[in-house]
């Protein structure tokens, strides 16, 4: 039997680095409505660096820039050595990033939003120009 209107999706797996609770809590809700798989929602760099690193299978980071114990940036550095895309989610956009992740979102963002940025990630990998960003996302462009 077949199934029509939802492709397979490639980024599946998702990391979700972000040390405020409650958006980590809405992050992880919005996420697994969609029928993504969260495989794991961490608070600090040297968690999401020890997952990264340890071979956890994962398909897209997403990471806040500011958090409790250092740099989302020295998150996205690690998935970047491995070929994971990251996806930056802050009110704050580091300088000088834009090698090292897909794009980023500004806080505060939407559900709408969010599903929309990484749908956006996702057309890009697979070699199609994503039809619509959403607000407040900016794509990096491909080195």
């Amino acid at each position: 039997m077949k199934f029509f209107g939802r492709k397979k999706r490639q980024l599946v797996r998702l990391l979700v680095v972000e040390d405020e609770p409650l958006v980590a809590f809405d992050t992880e809700h919005v996420l697994s409505d969609a029928d993504y798989e969260v495989v794991g929602t961490v608070d600090r760099v040297s968690k999401a660096i020890t997952l990264i690193e340890g071979g956890t299978a994962i398909d897209l980071v997403l990471a806040d820039v500011q958090l409790a114990d250092g740099s989302g940036v020295d998150v996205a550095r690690a998935a970047h050595e491995r070929d994971i895309p990251v996806l930056f989610l802050t009110g704050t956009p580091p300088d000088g990033v834009e090698n090292l992740a897909e794009g980023i979102l500004m806080k505060p963002y939407g559900a709408r939003d969010l599903l929309g940025a990484i749908a956006a990630i996702e057309e890009r990998r697979t070699g199609k120009a994503p039809s619509r960003l959403p607000a407040g996302f900016r794509l990096f462009a491909r080195a």
